[in-house]
């Protein structure tokens, strides 16, 4: 990677402690070891992969410490971490008490900024963040934009801040971990897509966890983008600390008022970016051109349109873009259709808030759900999606907390509760799904619980369903 010129900080000798190994404090490293850095990376873990990554690092000329990452090296003057390194660190009590700054690698990516550096139009939220981003992508880009999808979303912030290739604006994802460190990060705009209790046991609490996402709004420049139907998102707005002139923009699944963009008889318009928002408004394009259509997934759209338009994107790149934009793979993904049973894989549904979105979008749905709970309860989605359930297959170490709220919620829809962990266990469950489905039932995948109990990833659980339904499109029996 080629590396322009930074200027706004001496970094020679400077003594930065790097915290972690990983996608983000590899590259932190080698970016400030090459700024002429004197940089020591710290490493709770000692096994064979940080070995290996340490080894690569020091032929480098970087110094690696695996095995203690709770002491700060002596003459540490920054700190940077990698997101996933909780607040309550030993590491990070011990730089407080020293007056050592702490940057998250967000951060350090806007610190090291040229003075002609390409705007940033932030996306953060519970649900939603990478499709919006995407979607806001692919609307800059049908403007004639350069862009790139950077951040969160896996591709590295630093490199698109220090590579050789510029950009006009950058469409940035950017979770909570990422946002709790990065505290003079200054959008031309910003969205907080939806705030829903997850993260809790690295945050310490709800209202902690809100604060960090909230921090997507400092020093905005242009537009705060929230959720009309989600008020947290907009009392965010209301405490934030933003430039002279810069508002505050809606959107609704619903007819926008003014300020807003929403929904009317198909229509995604804007009373926000138009003259006279009062009486007029601009159409921007039809539900049909959001592929799919799910109700949460036209709120993304109207995230991504909000920002794209704060930007000055004109009506026509807006419809284009999200015309041309499609999901990732398991994020509500059409499988197959088999003897009128649709199968869908949103194995990304990981917790309750996503599993009640796209719920939502479906009606009646035999539900396939279930595997780590992470702390969270299911009483409120169960009883929120009771009325839309044909049937339900449980799976995952963490089934049983569904299986008990379904008793009490939805105590007449039929349950198969699948005790099984092994490679066959989602073939099974597709197969029990297909017993219970009718012709226009949809089969849905929205497991509500993260994955690690039985699969590597989300990406595997979604692998493994699709295979199974396709094994039973093809063979008749899954």
């Amino acid at each position: 990677m080629g590396i322009r010129k930074v200027s706004e900080l001496d970094w020679q000798g400077k003594k930065v402690t790097v915290a972690g190994l990983g996608v983000s404090g590899i590259p932190a490293a080698r970016v400030l070891h090459g700024l002429g850095a004197v940089v020591t990376v710290v490493n709770d873990g000692d096994d064979e992969r940080s070995r290996a990554q340490a080894a690569e690092l020091e032929a480098e000329g970087i110094t690696v410490r695996l095995g203690d990452g709770a002491t700060l090296p002596a003459g540490t003057e920054l700190i940077v971490t990698t997101p996933g390194w909780r607040p309550d660190k030993p590491l990070f009590q011990a730089a407080a008490e020293a007056g050592v700054e702490v940057w998250g690698d967000v951060e350090l990516a806007w610190r090291l900024r040229g003075p002609d550096a390409a705007p940033w139009l932030a996306v953060t939220g519970t649900n939603g963040k990478t499709t919006t981003v995407r979607m806001l992508a692919s609307i800059l880009q049908a403007a004639g934009l350069r862009t790139a999808a950077v951040g969160n979303i896996g591709v590295s912030l630093l490199d698109a801040v220090l590579g050789e290739e510029t950009y006009d604006v950058l469409a940035v994802e950017l979770s909570s971990y990422q946002l709790h460190w990065a505290p003079s990060l200054r959008a031309h705009s910003a969205a907080v897509l939806n705030l829903a209790p997850d993260h809790l046991d690295w945050h310490g609490s709800m209202e902690a966890y809100a604060a960090d996402k909230g921090r997507i709004y400092e020093g905005n420049q242009v537009a705060c983008v929230y959720n009309v139907a989600d008020q947290v998102t907009e009392d965010l707005v209301r405490e934030a600390d933003v430039e002279e002139g810069c508002r505050a923009i809606g959107f609704t699944l619903g007819t926008p008022g003014p300020s807003q963009l929403g929904v009317v008889e198909g229509i995604l318009v804007d009373r926000a970016f138009v003259e006279n928002r009062q009486k007029n408004a601009q159409e921007l394009a039809e539900v049909s051109d959001v592929q799919p259509p799910a109700p949460h997934n036209i709120a993304n759209a109207l995230a991504a349109a909000a920002l794209a338009r704060a930007y000055g994107v004109e009506p026509k790149a807006v419809r284009d873009g999200l015309r041309a934009f499609r999901p990732d793979p398991h994020r509500i993904e059409l499988v197959e259709e088999i003897e009128g049973v649709v199968y869908v894989d949103d194995s990304k549904a990981t917790n309750t808030h996503a599993a009640e979105a796209s719920l939502a979008a479906y009606d009646p749905i035999v539900w396939i759900a279930g595997g780590l709970a992470k702390g969270a309860t299911f009483d409120e989605l169960v009883r929120n999606s009771a009325k839309r359930l044909a049937g339900v297959v449980l799976i995952g170490r963490d089934r049983a907390l569904i299986r008990e709220a379904l008793a009490r919620h939805a105590p007449e829809v039929p349950v198969v509760d699948l005790d099984r962990t092994d490679t066959g266990a989602m073939s099974a469950a597709v197969q029990e799904a297909t017993r219970l489905a009718r012709p226009g039932d949809t089969v849905l995948l929205a497991p509500a619980c993260a994955s690690m109990d039985m699969f590597a990833d989300y990406n595997k659980r979604g692998e493994a369903f699709a295979d199974a339904v396709r094994a039973l499109a093809t063979t008749g029996h899954a």
